[in-house]
């Protein structure tokens, strides 16, 4: 009998991913006269002393090469109003096109930001290691905004949602 599926364990965890909340942040940057963006839930803090946080970038994504050139990077943290951006910049859209929905600024550190997220936290490299098919990169915070009220937009079970609306059951 032939294993239709070779790695078991790959797919429970996927499965078992499918089931932690996440906030939904899109990540940005620019090198070389090009702006890149890519929509991501494996952000995260890291420390107050010095404020950094990390995100793990596959490094098979168009934005990898521009990263693993030392750019500076920013966290944008979605609201439930950005969904659309979400999906633009998770795949539906690519370069210079995800940036056609929002409204995307410059940071004074040169960094592209969505200017009403719920956050941006613009962030130079200070750190990174490679493992498995992802690098994680450290950003130390050089620069924060905040808008709006707190009103997430999540990453739960394949589908975006907010916190107050019921999770649907996916069959895996």
């Amino acid at each position: 009998m032939t294993d239709l599926n070779p790695d078991p364990l790959r797919a429970d965890m996927l499965l078992a991913m499918r089931r932690l909340a996440r906030s939904v942040a899109v990540i940005t940057c620019a090198h070389e006269g090009q702006r890149y963006s890519m929509s991501a839930t494996a952000v995260d803090s890291l420390s107050t002393e010095p404020p950094s946080l990390l995100i793990c970038v596959n490094r098979a994504t168009s934005m990898y090469q521009a990263l693993d050139a030392g750019v500076d990077f920013c966290v944008n943290v979605l609201s439930a109003r950005h969904e659309g951006i979400a999906i633009d910049c998770g795949g539906r859209l690519k370069g210079e096109a995800r940036f056609t929905t929002g409204d995307w600024q410059m940071s004074s550190h040169g960094v592209p930001y969505l200017h009403d997220a719920q956050a941006s936290l613009v962030c130079a490299q200070d750190g990174r290691f490679e493992y498995g098919t992802h690098t994680v990169f450290i950003g130390r915070i050089k620069e924060v905004q905040v808008t709006g009220d707190v009103d997430p937009l999540v990453y739960l079970d394949g589908a975006y949602t907010t916190p107050g609306a019921p999770a649907s059951r996916v069959a895996a």
